[in-house]
């Protein structure tokens, strides 16, 4: 039995009368008889009485209608959504970074987002944060934020913005007149980060790392807000993106010192499997995320 037969046998019961059912179906009356006769036939079973003016189900016809209403919903709904997916309506993305400052900014945009396309399901995935392109090769992941792309031909890179690391030192410390630091500044110093692995830290992969130097300690804060405090204290320093100060009220007693002679700079990407490239809804995100980044 085909979809058809099922609209049919709908549309006949709905309506109780082959005449006002035959707009509706777009088939003239002598196709409804024959493709009616032809499930019958098919079927074995009686479907509709008939009288003059009223068709009314059998009970085996009532167990096909009620299957009718249901299957037909749902190919509706279907239908519906993958139209929306196509105009870029409707999807699902799960994103994560593999920086935790990234969420300062992430959680207001996707607020605005959900204003703008209502049917655009956004998820953020914070357990894959510091490995999304590892959970967007497993399919954990629609959306990666990287400021560190593989070399792998299934994932498809667009560059978002470029942003600076620095170090942020107390007022009255050694480094803090400085200004830029060298891989010896750190030898002797506190280095206080986000959280562990040291791979996944920007000061250590990009620049102590190509050193050849560690600082003397690292301890481990995923709260930037006593991070900071932790700095005031003099109990270490910090690097973290210069804009992501922006994000918390400015401190007389803290200064922002360049890492290297060329500054520490990072380039982000967003990442999608090429597979999903194409999605509409993928590429209006990835659109509206560069135009926040932007501002």
């Amino acid at each position: 039995m085909e979809t058809r037969h099922l609209r049919l046998i709908k549309t006949l019961a709905d309506e109780k009368s082959i005449t006002r059912s035959l707009d509706k179906l777009f088939l003239t009356q002598s196709a409804v008889s024959h493709q009616l006769r032809d499930i019958e036939e098919r079927l074995g079973v009686k479907i509709f009485y008939r009288t003059k003016n009223q068709w009314t189900l059998t009970e085996e016809g009532q167990v096909l209608y009620d299957t009718a209403t249901k299957v037909l919903a749902e190919i509706d709904e279907a239908t519906n959504r993958i139209n929306d997916m196509r105009q870029g309506h409707a999807g699902n993305i799960r994103i994560s970074t593999e920086c935790y400052t990234n969420y300062h900014w992430l959680p207001a945009f996707m607020a605005r987002m959900k204003v703008l396309y209502p049917k655009l399901d956004i998820n953020i995935v914070i357990e894959a944060t510091h490995k999304p392109l590892q959970k967007l090769l497993d399919n954990e992941l629609d959306l990666g934020i990287t400021s560190d792309p593989w070399d792998d031909k299934s994932i498809k890179y667009v560059e978002l913005f470029k942003d600076e690391v620095m170090a942020v030192i107390p007022l009255g410390h050694p480094l803090a007149h400085k200004k830029f630091l060298t891989g010896d500044d750190f030898k002797d110093q506190t280095l206080i980060i986000h959280s562990y692995p040291l791979e996944t830290v920007t000061v250590h992969q990009h620049f102590l790392k190509d050193q050849k130097t560690q600082p003397q300690k690292i301890v481990a804060m995923p709260l930037t807000e006593a991070a900071l405090e932790m700095v005031k204290a003099g109990m270490g320093i910090l690097t973290m993106p210069k804009w992501a100060m922006r994000s918390f009220v400015d401190s007389p007693t803290l200064t922002l010192v360049r890492i290297g002679q060329k500054g520490l700079i990072r380039t982000h990407y967003a990442a999608v499997r090429h597979e999903d490239a194409g999605k509409k809804y993928i590429q209006d995100f990835i659109k509206n995320l560069k135009e926040e980044l932007a501002r």
